[in-house]
């Protein structure tokens, strides 16, 4: 047995007293080494006893401040050899995590072997308690993930119960983790999925805020262009809102702030009456908001760790690009600005190489194709308002089919994002 003795602070030279080296030598007991109440903790730390007997005449300060460091599981057995104490103090001992006691006048060989057979008991009790309650409390915290992870499942693909625990089975069974870390895994991959989702829809936000003001300052469609205006700014504030109450990392809490602040100076502009030199502002600031929101999109993409969550960022960027293209032709031609007339071949060309990965993309439905064709489509019809942008209804086709492509691309965003190879990835 590896005993440590643990003695008064004020024990000359840390000798142990006649009467216990006496008793511990007719039990045949060999002591590890000798300790005093300062230096209790670091010999339990160094030597790693098996037990510890600790031969004071009353607990001291020193002592209890030692066991209440352990919080009432120390790492060795403890037994105490002391004066009479009163219950309080048993009972404060006891949840100090000091196994069993006996009076000080009664020591002797028996009565010792007896006293630590007693602490090494209770405290592999204690210890095969605390694994049994631990084991408890895991199986319970992989349950409710399980059932997050199922109710997920079923809402997102539209199956049963049953269909959807064989999936998480199954892909326990395929990485060799237990059904609880894969649960959590598919709640953490969807919060990310979200996450992303949010944060690309302020990238779009802010080309479409923009697009209204120069829809108000041309009068296309005015009353709708207020309510977008209005709805559009709620909804920034919503999407940001949530994503400050995310655990987003470092590098994600630095971009939501950045993207946070160029909000605040895009909405004081908003507020201002339409008019050319104004809506050149809103365009500065609105650029300063899409910048951080992309850094602030990849910065939650890398976060998360998952390639599958490359293809909702995908999705989700071609909102904003149809917003921006009809927010630079309506600035070309109010403001003759040239600077957005250049960025209409560009942003076309970025539209279509994107459109193009997405449908040739291997995450796919037939949800997802049939609204891959319609957003082919309503695309071609943006590019015709695009060319007949000098007409009226050239620049009503601009802005009728940019909404329209938001509104599809959401639903594409929406279908990756709940698509099983992102959920499950």
């Amino acid at each position: 047995m590896s005993l440590l003795v643990v003695l008064p602070d004020e024990t000359a030279g840390l000798v142990l007293p006649e009467a216990l080296a006496k008793a511990l030598s007719g039990a045949g007991i060999d002591v590890l080494a000798v300790a005093d109440c300062a230096g209790f903790a670091r010999q339990v730390e160094a030597l790693s006893p098996r037990q510890a007997l600790i031969f004071l005449s009353l607990p001291t300060p020193t002592l209890l401040d030692t066991l209440r460091g352990w919080a009432g599981v120390p790492p060795c057995a403890l037994s105490l050899v002391s004066e009479p104490l009163g219950a309080e103090k048993h009972e404060e001992l006891v949840a100090l995590g000091v196994h069993a006691w006996m009076p000080a006048g009664a020591v002797d060989a028996g009565s010792l072997v007896a006293l630590m057979a007693r602490a090494s008991c209770r405290w592999q009790r204690e210890a095969a308690l605390r694994t049994e309650l631990e084991n408890l409390r895991t199986r319970m915290d992989e349950r409710k993930w399980v059932d997050r992870a199922k109710g997920l499942l079923m809402s997102a693909r539209g199956i049963g119960e049953d269909e959807a625990f064989g999936l998480l089975r199954g892909a326990a069974m395929h990485a060799n983790l237990r059904l609880g870390e894969v649960s959590r895994s598919v709640i953490e991959a969807a919060q990310w999925a979200d996450a992303i989702n949010r944060a690309g829809q302020l990238r779009m936000l802010s080309q479409r805020l923009v697009r209204v003001a120069a829809q108000l300052l041309g009068g296309i469609d005015a009353q709708r262009a207020r309510l977008l205006r209005t709805q559009s700014s709620e909804r920034v504030q919503q999407n940001l809102d949530h994503l400050a109450a995310l655990g987003l990392g470092a590098a994600g809490v630095e971009a939501l702030a950045q993207a946070q602040a160029a909000w605040r100076g895009l909405a004081d502009a908003l507020t201002a009456k339409p008019t050319a030199t104004g809506l050149a502002d809103i365009d500065r600031r609105a650029e300063v908001l899409l910048g951080a929101a992309e850094a602030l999109t990849e910065a939650l993409e890398t976060s998360g760790a998952r390639r599958a969550l490359r293809i909702v960022n995908i999705c989700g960027r071609q909102r904003m690009r149809a917003q921006r293209l009809a927010k630079d032709a309506l600035l070309a031609a109010a403001l003759k600005e040239e600077a957005a007339k250049a960025r209409l071949v560009p942003t076309m060309a970025e539209f279509e190489a994107a459109l193009l990965e997405l449908e040739s993309a291997p995450l796919s439905t037939a949800e997802i194709r049939a609204a891959l064709a319609s957003a082919r489509d309503e695309w071609l019809r943006l590019v015709g308002g695009v060319q007949a942008l000098d007409s009226a209804d050239g620049r009503a086709t601009l802005v009728r089919s940019s909404e329209a492509l938001v509104d599809t691309f959401e639903r594409l965003t929406a279908s990756y994002e709940h698509s099983l190879q992102v959920i499950m990835s």
